[in-house]
């Protein structure tokens, strides 16, 4: 008879870790907030989820609130 396989979500490591998130303990990703945080990537779960992060942030989907910036005026020339 073979042992039950550990990568079973319902065996070893993986029960303790599903345990441990509906308990509070373990924390999730802030991106996909499906899978726990790797210390490599740490805040993320992966590579991937640290790399769209970032996209996100570059293509302007994420905003900081401040005062509006105001746009000069192309008509008016105040040079002299």
């Amino acid at each position: 008879m073979r042992p039950p396989c550990t990568a079973s979500p319902r065996h070893g490591i993986y029960r303790e870790l599903i345990r441990m998130v509906r308990m509070g303990k373990a924390q999730v990703c802030v991106l996909c907030r499906r899978h726990p945080v790797d210390e490599r990537w740490r805040p993320f779960c992966s590579e991937r989820c640290r790399n769209e992060d970032l996209a996100r942030w570059a293509d302007g989907r994420y905003r900081v609130p401040g005062d509006p910036v105001p746009v000069p005026d192309q008509d008016s020339d105040d040079r002299s």
